[in-house]
């Protein structure tokens, strides 16, 4: 990697402390000093496609997302991620720092046979929120999170998803392990490894395959594999539910019902 590319850690302490800074480009060398050479330690998360690892900063910490190196790494498929999070700057969605794409030479056993192969590095970074993801925090409507805050993560995330579709962005993966939470409650939408950025007049289109979790998925998206925004606000119901009851699956709407009359009393 040439030196003008080389982003100092100051430099990404700059960008997370800077609401305006744009997401820089960062080398593999600083991921890895950062997370203690993606120590198995620091690990916040794991999921089919990447491990998130903590990063530690002089002055803060980042969320660095490793994509497994034993996965078929689709080029346009990362690049139309980090497309999709350029363009996602909202109160209500996590902030993307940087990125890396590292591709190096390396001798790998190939049968038995030494052989010169790339092996790539493909790496998100973003800013560390320390209450997690929304779905630890989703218990039985008679405990746990007070209703006031549960009204105010939907309307933080109700908030989210409406600036993503003004962008022309569909999320495809919305659900609760996907909402990140800050200090102060306030939920913030992660993981566009599914998204969508749609042209300005494009209104739908189709899927190759079905993607997403199953659950949170529209019927007409499992049945025709047809995306369009309406894909995220039926994810965005059933986790509008689950944040009601603190059930998870498809609740009975007498269940809703009695769970809001419940925490309306209380």
């Amino acid at each position: 990697m040439e030196h003008h590319n080389i982003t100092p850690q100051s430099d990404l302490e700059g960008i997370l402390f800077d609401e305006s800074a744009e997401p820089k480009a960062l080398p593999l060398s600083l991921l890895e000093h950062i997370t203690s050479g993606f120590s198995r330690g620091e690990e916040i998360g794991n999921g089919g496609f990447a491990t998130v690892y903590k990063g530690m900063l002089d002055n803060g910490m980042v969320a660095v997302k490793k994509l497994f190196g034993t996965v078929d790494l689709d080029e346009k498929k990362f690049s139309e991620e980090i497309r999709c999070l350029m363009k996602a700057k909202h109160k209500n969605i996590v902030r993307f720092l940087g990125y890396c794409a590292d591709t190096q030479g390396e001798m790998v056993d190939c049968g038995g046979k030494l052989v010169l192969a790339d092996v790539r590095q493909r790496l998100l970074c973003f800013e560390y929120l320390p209450k997690g993801s929304l779905d630890k925090h989703i218990t039985d409507a008679s405990c746990g999170l007070e209703w006031r805050e549960r009204y105010q993560i939907i309307n933080g995330i109700c908030d989210g998803l409406y600036y993503l579709h003004q962008k022309h962005i569909v999320h495809l993966d919305l659900k609760p392990g996907n909402i990140l939470l800050d200090n102060n409650m306030i939920p913030k939408i992660s993981d566009f490894g599914l998204s969508r950025c749609f042209d300005e007049n494009q209104t739908r289109t189709i899927a190759s395959k079905v993607i997403g979790t199953m659950g949170y998925l529209a019927p007409e998206f499992c049945s025709v594999r047809q995306i369009t925004v309406k894909s995220d606000i039926y994810s965005l119901g059933t986790i509008i539910i689950e944040i009601i009851t603190g059930e998870k699956g498809y609740a009975d709407v007498a269940n809703v019902r009695q769970a809001i009359h419940s925490n309306i009393k209380a």
